[in-house]
């Protein structure tokens, strides 16, 4: 029996390839986001220790002013860390939004060549089928045609071991079904 052969494979082929770099390239974005926030959830709770530490043991008995001046000076360092961080932070969230948009885009062309492909496979089944019951039509035509013959020319005794080729045919198809 015939195969379906869709024309287009190559392409369709070319399109899945797409979009699944598109997702690796999203997946490796969301990955770098999710570093980001660690860090920057990291920094946070470095932080807040080091003010909890600062508030519990450095202010109170006598003040180090000189700690007290470098500990603000680390803090407007980790401060300007973390803003930078939420910059990054901002610029790659606009890099997902943007890879998410051109995932969905070749996600799309692929689905359109799926749908092609689908309607021409349920176009040459169809025509399969058709093929297969005209042949089966013109089968029985013969069937009936030969049948008509014999009746109108039966022999005054039939030799039950003599086959037509058209029986020896239609016992090879009994056997096919």
């Amino acid at each position: 029996m015939a195969q379906f052969h869709f024309s287009l494979q190559s392409v369709l082929n070319h399109r899945t390839q797409i979009e699944q770099d598109k997702q690796r390239a999203l997946a490796h974005l969301q990955t770098q986001m999710q570093q980001l926030k660690t860090a920057l959830a990291d920094l946070n709770n470095s932080v807040q220790s080091d003010l909890t530490d600062l508030r519990q043991n450095r202010l109170t008995g006598p003040l180090e002013i000189s700690y007290l001046t470098g500990h603000r000076r680390y803090m407007l360092v980790v401060q300007r860390r973390a803003t930078e961080m939420v910059q990054r932070m901002t610029l790659l969230q606009r890099q997902i939004d943007a890879a998410h948009g051109e995932l969905v885009e070749a996600a799309r062309q692929r689905k359109i060549l799926e749908k092609l492909r689908d309607r021409q496979k349920s176009r040459w089944i169809a025509d399969q089928t058709r093929r297969e019951l005209a042949e089966l039509d013109d089968l029985t035509m013969r069937r009936a045609a030969w049948d008509t013959l014999l009746v109108d020319h039966e022999p005054a005794a039939p030799n039950p071991d003599y086959r037509t080729p058209l029986d020896s045919a239609d016992n090879h198809t009994e056997r096919l079904s």
